[in-house]
């Protein structure tokens, strides 16, 4: 008759504490490469942002700075027809606000230019853009949904403000916070028609 064996218990304890010891080494590894990944992901997003909207404006002047039957600034974009900013205080011309189709006012950065126009520059200026909405409960009844959007200031000092849905507060029924116009709440990144900078903010939860 064959003779059984199996793991003594000293050998399962040597185990047991060699998975502890991977686990205190990997799991703070693990976390520290969401957070890079969630930093990525806003960075990245920011960067093809800027570049899209630098590339309107350089076919819009490279077509002679063309306008529309109303005067406004205007350049079809990758088959779409985009409004620019018209020239005013501290407001250079030239930059996205909005699609002709869409949320089409506020060339001038007054009290037309919404949130909504940052949603609309969003899905126009991408080729696949994630999903974006400006409404709170939207994004925490449509799983869909990747981004958040809001809109502080008027004229020149407008902008719109792009959070990554993951890195937002949650309350206390584990749905997501407004972050407001606040640079300090989750990974998010501006982009100011008036001049188009874009700057990103890094807050990882």
């Amino acid at each position: 008759m064959r003779k059984q064996s199996g793991f003594t218990l000293i050998e399962l304890v040597i185990v047991v504490v060699i998975l502890g010891f991977l686990a205190v080494t990997a799991i703070p590894k693990f976390l520290d490469l969401t957070d890079q990944a969630k930093q990525a992901n806003i960075e990245g997003m920011a960067g093809g942002f800027a570049t899209a909207i630098s590339l309107a404006r350089s076919q819009w002047e490279a077509e002679g700075r063309p306008k529309d039957t109303t005067n406004r600034n205007i350049v079809n974009y990758d088959g779409t027809e985009l409004v620019l900013t018209t020239e005013a205080t501290d407001v250079r011309p030239g930059y996205v606000v909005s699609s002709v189709a869409g949320q089409n006012t506020g060339a001038t950065l007054g009290g037309g230019f919404t949130s909504a126009n940052c949603v609309d520059i969003w899905q126009n200026i991408f080729q696949q853009p994630p999903r974006v909405t400006n409404a709170i409960a939207t994004l925490n009844n449509d799983n869909s949904m990747d981004y958040f959007a809001s809109k502080s200031g008027t004229g020149a000092t407008t902008l719109c403000h792009f959070y990554l849905k993951e890195t937002l507060n949650k309350d206390g029924n584990n749905n997501f916070t407004d972050p407001g116009v606040s640079t300090a709440t989750g990974n998010s990144f501006t982009y100011q028609p008036a001049n188009s900078a874009v700057v990103v903010y890094i807050n990882n939860n």
